[in-house]
C-alpha cells in the first residue's frame, strides 16, 4: 500500500479536469497523497512545487497547520501568553481555554444572543466582577447620545 518508507501513497503530475478549476489554474500541478500513521488517515496535497520531495511537502503542510492552529488558539481562546514554561502547564492552559470557549459557545447558543462567541467572551471577561444577570449583560445597550457634539464652540450672546 505504501510507496517506500515515506508514507507517500501517490506522487503524480495532474491537470484539473473540471471547467471552473481549469480556468482558475490551467497549469500542471503535483498531487501528493500522504498517509499519516499517527492519525490513521491519508491527506491529499496539491502544489506547484516539483523540486522538493513528496515527504518534505507533506511535512511543510503539517507544520503549516500547526502554525494555523497556534494562531487560532491565540485569537479565539484568548491565550496571549502562557503562564507556565513546562509542556504540562501549557497543555493545561490550552485545555482550560478550550473548555471555556465551549462553555461560552453553549451560553451564546442557549440564550440566543446572536453575537459572535469572541464578543461574548470579551463582555463576560470585562464584567467578571459584576453581579448582573448574564442575560442582561449580553443584551444590546440602548444608547441615548443626546445632542450631537461636532467639536464646534458656540457662543450664546442673547441670553443676558
Amino acid at each position: 500500500m505504501l510507496d517506500g518508507t515515506d508514507n507517500v501513497l501517490k506522487d503524480q503530475s495532474i491537470r484539473f479536469a473540471k471547467k471552473e478549476n481549469k480556468e482558475k489554474y490551467p497549469g500542471t500541478l503535483r498531487q501528493i497523497v500522504y498517509y499519516a500513521e499517527e492519525l490513521h488517515r491519508s491527506f491529499v496535497y496539491y502544489t506547484n512545487n516539483f523540486y522538493l520531495s513528496a515527504k518534505d511537502i507533506a511535512l511543510l503542510y503539517k507544520y503549516r497547520w500547526q502554525v494555523e492552529l497556534f494562531k487560532w488558539i491565540k485569537q479565539h481562546l484568548q491565550a496571549k501568553r502562557f503562564w507556565g514554561e513546562s509542556e504540562n502547564a501549557v497543555r493545561i492552559q490550552i485545555h482550560v481555554a478550550i473548555i471555556t470557549y465551549c462553555l461560552i459557545a453553549i451560553i451564546e447558543h442557549d440564550l440566543n444572543v446572536g453575537r459572535p462567541v469572541l464578543e461574548v467572551m470579551r463582555i463576560l471577561g470585562k464584567s467578571a466582577l459584576t453581579t448582573d444577570n448574564i442575560r442582561d449583560l449580553l443584551q444590546p445597550c440602548k444608547r441615548d447620545d443626546g445632542p450631537k457634539y461636532d467639536g464646534q464652540l458656540y457662543f450664546d450672546f442673547a441670553s443676558d
